[in-house]
């Protein structure tokens, strides 16, 4: 077997804790659905256990080492922290992460039923984040880019899977996104992957944020998206005033990019037949709705 195909089972968890974290390999295994560049085991009641596995670089799970830390004490709500480091080894030459637990359902498999209260909490939870970068802050090369950067995986986002009924309409979304001026202000801590596998819901409302593998220091209409991506028809305009720093602009590239990760949802929704870790069937309904939510136009 090539690294990658190595079959992360709860056999493999555990002897990898009884070699580096002994202290720690009595506590129940459970595995947690989902997940493609990295596999999750729940640890016990309170920790996870963060495998890679797709992602060709551990460079993804050690920015999440490095800045989590920082970054979780300021934050409004939950985040995955690292409290263990586990290094490649010949049982398993990657890297893997013992992380606390985030509680709460996955929101591509649960929903809010608190619209406000979750707008609120996003804006809050985002206002948190955007705060000025530190010079050492990572640069993303797969996300962050102006809209214009974006065109060619919008274009194939768009041509598989835009529905014909709409394909006009968000065209002409995406070339207004494409128009917008860029970000003007100082590189601002961004997620960076908000979707709704990546953001966590309990009692009809967002409660927590996980998977900052994509954190990078950027544009913060990438997050902005997420007023689209994730919350309710209706509730856009009340996350806008409350979170209170996107300009005009910035919400521009925020609806063209919301578009664009819809579509991507899309896709992927396609592609769960496939055999790929990630591709999750559900996701297209998902997608097609953000979809609907954004072509409703402006904040409404």
């Amino acid at each position: 077997m090539t690294d990658s195909e190595i079959e992360i089972t709860a056999d493999l968890v555990r002897d990898l804790l009884r070699e580096q974290h002994p202290d720690l390999a009595g506590l129940a295994i459970r595995e947690v659905a989902g997940g493609w560049g990295n596999q999750m085991w729940r640890l016990g009641e309170e920790l996870a256990v963060r495998m890679q596995r797709m992602d060709p670089t551990p460079e993804l799970q050690l920015k999440e080492r490095r800045w989590l830390p920082v970054l979780a004490p300021s934050l409004p709500l939950p985040v995955p922290t690292p409290v263990r480091l586990g290094e490649p080894s010949e049982r398993f030459p990657k890297h893997w992460t013992i992380m606390t637990w985030v509680p709460g359902e996955p929101l591509d498999h649960g929903s809010i039923s608190r619209g406000d209260h979750a707008a609120d909490t996003l804006a809050g939870f985002l206002r948190a984040l955007h705060v000025e970068a530190p010079a050492e802050a990572p640069i993303s090369t797969d996300f962050g880019a102006h809209p214009r950067d974006c065109v060619e995986g919008f274009d194939h986002f768009f041509q598989a899977v835009a529905p014909a009924d709409v394909a006009a309409d968000v065209r002409a979304l995406w070339d207004d996104a494409v128009a917008a001026p860029d970000w003007k202000g100082p590189p601002l801590w961004v997620h960076g992957d908000l979707h709704p596998a990546n953001v966590v819901v309990s009692d009809g409302t967002l409660s927590g944020i996980v998977d900052f593998g994509a954190l990078f220091a950027g544009d913060p209409a990438w997050d902005l998206a997420a007023a689209w991506l994730l919350l309710p028809a209706g509730t856009a305009s009340r996350f806008f005033d409350t979170y209170a720093h996107a300009d005009e602009a910035a919400i521009r590239r925020a609806r063209g990019l919301a578009a664009m990760k819809s579509l991507f949802l899309m896709l992927m929704g396609q592609n769960g037949d496939r055999g790929l870790p990630g591709g999750k069937p559900h996701w297209g309904p998902a997608g097609r709705a953000a979809l609907d939510r954004v072509l409703r136009g402006g904040l409404v």
